[in-house]
């Protein structure tokens, strides 16, 4: 065939994709959406660096439900927190299943708590919470923890005596060791150069996933594995982080004492055991490997960009941070620990903090769901196999919930008496059945480790606050916040 047939030839294929689609919108009654291209659908549409944006405008077309097409995959966009809230809340066993995202399936290879659906995601869940909580997570156990690498990360801090650094690897160093401790049972030294390579490939691995290269090989994985780039780099990097996950639940396996299990691996190790002889157990290495993974990857990055972003915001707004750290005096003192109980009494620094997880929105799309069968949702048909995308950042950024969205402001968490007050569309976590399993760590540590910090430091830059810029480095999956050099001074 020449040149101009094989032209003809793919014009046609493309002309009956398109009929296909628009057969498709008849069939079911799906919610309304801009028209696409066939193969590409919407993706010329979208602002690659920073999708949602473009997805929030189209809303005020199409309205709070609708339908959009990356590449050849539809997708149903539920945008502000009504819309939100009716699915993941009050319709929650409907949107209780989770999109096969080709990257993180690729990297999981299928298994684990993020990308399971149907009985091996009830069992890994009901565990893993349950495992967690017994470990200490949202408890005293827990706070100690915290506690004492807060105390480590005062110190790495002091060491550089006033003089500006990069706090990445810092908060990612300890944020992680927090998790270690729970699923590993140890903690790892701040000059530890493996644990310091496997951070950098977690931080790798999420700056990929929010490029539009990773978004590019979630919507054509199979053109993408064809292709050279770097996606081929990052999962080479992803394989040494299970090789690592694999060498440590080996020895895990070689010291196991069943009475007295020593962190996750050790009671996910002994629950395989008991279910050894089931043909149907969701507990098995596949799982454990991919939930550890999971664990490892989700609880390190997340905390410690949200830290990292909050010491750029107090950069940039001094006169915050001095009033934090006088009520932190008041209430704490500079030489005893932070406590969560404390926080009751400290509603500005309570404020100021929920405050910087709104404006960070750190997945602005959310973590895609999936329509495992049509489902029903406000007149509309969301057919099987269809995405779905909670839109957090329409929820964090609603003008109809929020007095300034687009600013920081602490007030959105104060009322008149200058207490707490708690706002529903708070949700940087998600909501509903699929909401983020680590929550109250999360929450923790971002609490006693940003008051930690504020109890020894003052943080600043060189080149002033108005240097710091809050709009993210990296936008898509996730808002990854721009690395400046900081100062910490230490308080007299």
């Amino acid at each position: 065939m020449d040149f101009f047939g094989t032209l003809v030839l793919l014009g046609l294929i493309l002309a009956l994709l398109w009929l296909l689609s628009l057969k498709s919108r008849s069939r079911w009654r799906l919610p309304p959406g801009p028209s696409g291209l066939p193969l590409i659908g919407n993706l010329l549409q979208l602002d690659k660096r920073a999708p949602f944006k473009t997805l929030l405008k189209l809303s005020e077309t199409y309205g709070p439900v609708m339908t959009v097409y990356l590449g050849p995959q539809r997708a149903v966009f539920l945008v502000g927190y009504e819309a939100v809230k009716e699915a993941l809340v009050d319709q929650a066993e409907d949107f209780t299943g989770r999109g096969p995202v080709p990257f993180i399936m690729r990297a999981t290879k299928g298994y684990g708590l993020v990308v399971s659906n149907g009985e091996r995601w009830r069992q890994l869940r009901r565990f893993t919470l349950t495992t967690l909580r017994d470990l200490g997570m949202g408890r005293k156990g827990m706070e100690e923890w915290i506690q004492e690498e807060s105390k480590h990360l005062v110190d790495r801090m002091s060491g550089t005596n006033a003089v500006p650094f990069d706090p990445t690897y810092f908060l990612s160093c300890s944020v992680s060791n927090v998790i270690c401790c729970m699923v590993f049972g140890q903690r790892f030294t701040y000059d530890d150069k493996d644990f310091l390579h496997l951070l950098q490939i977690i931080a790798e691995t999420l700056r990929f996933g929010s490029s539009p290269w990773g978004q590019l090989y979630n919507i054509f994985p199979r053109l993408m594995e064809r292709l050279p780039g770097q996606q081929h780099r990052v999962f080479a990097n992803i394989e040494k982080l299970r090789q690592f996950m694999m060498t440590k639940i080996q020895e895990h396996q070689d010291t196991l004492d069943p009475g007295s299990p020593r962190d996750y691996i050790d009671c996910f190790l002994n629950r395989l055991s008991q279910e050894k002889d089931i043909p149907t157990t969701e507990f098995h290495l596949d799982n454990l490997v991919s939930t550890v993974l999971n664990l490892y990857l989700a609880g390190t990055e997340t905390s410690s960009s949200t830290i990292r972003y909050a010491l750029n915001l107090l950069i940039k707004y001094p006169k915050i941070q001095e009033t934090m750290q006088q009520e932190i005096d008041t209430v704490v003192g500079r030489t005893r620990c932070p406590y969560m109980e404390d926080r009751k009494s400290l509603p500005f620094t309570d404020a100021v903090i929920h405050e910087i997880q709104r404006c960070m929105d750190i997945v602005p799309l959310g973590v895609p769901h999936y329509a495992l069968q049509d489902i029903s949702f406000r007149g509309y048909t969301i057919p099987k196999g269809t995405l779905i995308f909670p839109m957090l950042h329409s929820v964090l950024k609603e003008e109809k919930q929020w007095a300034t969205p687009w600013s920081f402001n602490p007030q959105h968490f104060l009322d008149q008496e200058g207490n707490f007050k708690k706002n529903p569309a708070f949700l940087p976590f998600s909501a509903g059945k699929r909401s983020c399993v680590g929550e109250s760590l999360a929450r923790m540590e971002i609490f006693l480790f940003i008051v930690s910090l504020l109890q020894s430091f003052t943080f600043s830059c060189s080149e002033g606050p108005d240097s710091i810029d809050l709009s993210p480095e990296y936008s898509s999956f996730a808002n990854l916040p721009r690395k400046y050099m900081i100062i910490a001074t230490p308080r007299c």
